[in-house]
């Protein structure tokens, strides 16, 4: 994608808005009534809300009436990381959260509970997770004072390494446990359902397939186990979120997701294949380029890639620079590059420094030769320079 100065490569850190999205958008400008309203202004933006919570139920093979719609993915996850549930209308305690390794900082963080009350479990090398640990973990899990929770991302922010999310699920569910999926880099490149992956709740995000920013969800399978709110206040969203819905970012969300179910089905198979020319073409120009998880099962289109004696901070710039926007991992902290932990997870130097190449739906053939070309020019100013580029 892009014009012929900037090639846009950083579709994990956000999707450039659709079309189809952006048409809704100017359309939903006109309703002017509060959803929450009982005259014919506030039934007609209901019904948009409610057509949207539609669509993002079918990409999860969800349930309308089990979507809690928040600001992002972020907000999502603060909401659920929680010690305090309900059960009906009987209180229920989850007094322990196993979070892996690799997950987004939003999960790591915790939520709402106590960092005394947290466990990181370990990765393999190759950043998959490690199941016999969160085994030996959960054996040990004191089901006296509560219930466990585990968070387990579907896809790696940073590598695209699909999780084995289904086999966690029946460690944690022979635990009596509930897990929390952060789906948010899976849905529209592979098939999510929920009921499939046996997960409890998973976490989307708007932005990311297209969507406007500020729009997300929380997806359980069921209603009758639920956190306590995180926003109080009239009681929106079943009680769930207080606070008016962001109408705007809402529908505009549905049209993504309803596009993001279509494409899914065409776009990954283009994205891979591209997503091989790009590593070849890397591999030509420096075969000592390191591509991290290229012996496990990725998404088709994200690159993670280090190239020895090249420091994040500096290729990143070196890319901008050439004209291709990527970036050093997880986009979540106002533009600063720092050590990767998922590589340190995985065993490997973050002082290496690695960068992310990620393509969608507007990724062109073109697109990829300028990347490698690029590459090509940074890896050889790398080798004759004899030094960090």
């Amino acid at each position: 994608m892009g014009t012929a100065e900037r090639t846009y490569l950083d579709w994990n850190a956000t999707a450039p808005l659709l079309p189809a999205v952006r048409d809704a958008l100017v359309s939903a400008l006109d309703l002017s009534g509060n959803p929450s309203s009982v005259h014919k202004e506030g039934r007609g933006v209901r019904a948009a809300v409610e057509a949207a919570r539609r669509d993002v139920a079918a990409l999860v093979g969800g349930q309308a009436s089990h979507v809690v719609f928040t600001s992002g993915a972020t907000e999502a996850a603060n909401l659920v990381l929680s010690p305090r549930f309900k059960m009906g209308r009987a209180p229920l305690t989850v007094s322990h959260l196993y979070v892996s390794a690799i997950e987004h900082p939003a999960i790591r963080e915790g939520g709402r509970f106590d960092k005394s009350a947290m466990t990181e479990v370990p990765v393999t090398a190759h950043g998959m997770l490690d199941i016999e640990a969160l085994g030996h973990l959960l054996s040990q899990h004191d089901r006296a004072s509560g219930l466990p929770m585990v968070a387990l991302m579907l896809v790696n922010n940073e590598t695209g390494i699909v999780q084995p999310v289904k086999e966690t699920a029946q460690l944690v569910h022979a635990a009596g446990g509930l897990l929390v999926v952060d789906a948010v880099q899976a849905v529209g490149r592979i098939a999510v359902d929920i009921d499939a992956l046996d997960a409890d709740f998973l976490i989307v995000s708007s932005h990311k397939i297209g969507g406007p920013k500020g729009a997300g969800a929380l997806i359980s399978r069921g209603e009758v186990m639920m956190p306590l709110p995180l926003i109080h206040g009239g009681g929106q969203e079943k009680g769930h979120r207080s606070g008016t819905e962001n109408t705007l970012s809402i529908i505009g969300f549905g049209v993504a997701a309803k596009e993001a179910a279509v494409m899914q089905e065409t776009e990954s198979a283009r994205l891979a294949t591209l997503r091989a020319r790009l590593e070849d073409g890397m591999r030509a120009n420096a075969p000592d380029v390191i591509i991290h998880g290229a012996g496990v099962t990725r998404v088709g289109n994200t690159t993670f890639f280090t190239l020895p004696g090249l420091k994040s901070e500096t290729g990143q710039i070196a890319f901008d620079i050439e004209g291709i926007a990527l970036s050093a991992g997880s986009a979540c902290s106002s533009g600063k590059v720092g050590e990767s932990h998922v590589l340190t997870a995985m065993g490997q130097d973050p002082k290496l420094g690695a960068l992310r190449i990620s393509l969608g739906h507007a990724t062109t053939e073109d697109d990829i030769e300028k990347a490698v070309e690029a590459f090509g020019k940074i890896a050889g100013r790398r080798k004759l320079s004899g030094q960090a580029a």
